[in-house]
């Protein structure tokens, strides 16, 4: 049971981490890992790549995020990572995301909010993190009525998959919070892991990190006033260097491998999926597309001042035509959930383009609203679109 890190950044998160994902698999790779975990800050986005690049290198890929989470005090955060076991975690953490940042900002920070994780844990295991976390926090109070409390409402969410993240990279008072840690996680029985914090692929990239965050925080590097949050350890430590660092706490190191094992994300690539455009019953997708193409051209045409009434069989046919190939190519919800957001800028005054690049070529985007340009009046090509 080698060691799993399972708290890592890439240049994906944005605010911090340096590590590209090409560099990551291949160091992997060389380090003989058997699975690694991408954590990034207040986001998925590496999630694809990273999951495609580490199966082409034969590293089982995990995915989970590292995540603000709202306190009592406005404006105030605490930290947990949240990690996929199956797709449907993913699709929660995708959903505790999303609200984070339409329902959660605060002066532009994200943030989750426990009451959510009562809805959207199904498949998500979290970790309460070294630094800065719920009961982590608790501890350095020493305050028992409050992390009972705190270990009760975690329990009623997550039951078995609740951790408790251990760290060694050099922090102040690190070994008394790890030693206070310990100790409760016995007491309540919460299993411990550790983890790294990796941010850098080795030690000789601190500095480099250094200044992106910096860049993030608009501070100097010279600056004595500047946070310093991070340390030259952060880096990917071989599995052997984790074990060796928490030879005392073996179990931390299990634990990693442990959660590696119930986490088995898959994702179903190269297929298209749309959401379905809801229609009247016994109606169609293309029935619907069908009237709506029609009705609208029929009003263009009648409302128009340069005479188009009088070729309408022009556009008629030219639009029955194009209708036919969207539906034998299945794109007639396609078209309709296009203009149903089009639709929707244009009436709340958001701006939109009159059509560009091929898509201008279509009639039936023209009848829809969804373009603004003509293709008959300036002969364009519809088949380059489709």
């Amino acid at each position: 049971m080698s060691f799993i890190h399972l708290n890592l950044h890439t240049e994906y998160s944005l605010i911090d981490g340096l590590i590209r994902i090409d560099d990551l698999a291949t160091t992997a790779v060389n380090m003989n890992m058997p699975a690694i975990c991408v954590t990034e800050k207040n986001n998925v986005f590496s999630a694809i790549k990273f999951y495609r690049i580490m199966n082409d290198h034969g590293v089982k890929p995990l995915i989970g995020a590292d995540l603000n989470l709202a306190t009592n005090k406005k404006g105030e955060f605490s930290k947990i990572l949240l990690l996929c076991q199956h797709i449907d975690g993913y699709k929660n953490l995708s959903k505790l995301i999303t609200k984070s940042y339409v329902d959660g900002q605060y002066l532009g920070v994200p943030s989750i909010n426990f009451e959510w994780l009562k809805k959207y844990n199904d498949g998500l295991i979290a970790i309460d993190c070294a630094d800065n976390g719920d009961l982590t926090n608790s501890f350095r109070s020493n305050d028992d009525l409050i992390i009972e409390e705190k270990i009760e409402k975690w329990f009623s969410v997550f039951s078995d998959r609740y951790y408790i993240e251990l760290q060694r990279i050099g922090k102040k008072n690190e070994e008394a919070l790890i030693n206070y840690a310990v100790s409760q996680s016995y007491k309540y029985k919460i299993p411990v892991v550790a983890t790294n914090g990796v941010r850098f692929l080795d030690e000789s990239s601190f500095e480099a990190h250094e200044a992106r965050v910096c860049i993030n925080q608009r501070f100097t590097l010279d600056n004595p006033r500047r946070p310093k949050d991070y340390t030259p350890q952060q880096f990917l430590r071989r599995p052997e260097e984790m074990e060796e660092l928490f030879s005392d706490i073996p179990e931390a190191i299990v634990n990693s491998f442990n959660i590696a094992q119930r986490c088995n994300i898959e994702f179903d690539l190269g297929n298209n999926f749309l959401p379905h455009f809801p229609v009247k019953t016994h109606e169609t997708q293309e029935q619907r597309l069908i009237d709506d193409a029609t009705k609208k051209l029929d009003h263009i045409l009648n409302e128009s001042k340069e005479g188009l009434e009088e070729i309408s069989n022009i556009y008629h046919e030219r639009l029955h035509n194009e209708l036919d190939v969207i539906a034998d190519m299945g794109y007639s919800g396609y078209f309709l959930i296009v203009a149903d957001f089009i639709g929707w800028a244009k009436a709340n005054v958001i701006p939109v383009g009159p059509g560009r690049g091929s898509g201008a070529g279509s009639l039936v985007a023209y009848s829809l609203g969804i373009t603004e340009i003509d293709p008959i009046k300036y002969d364009l090509i519809f088949e380059r679109f489709l």
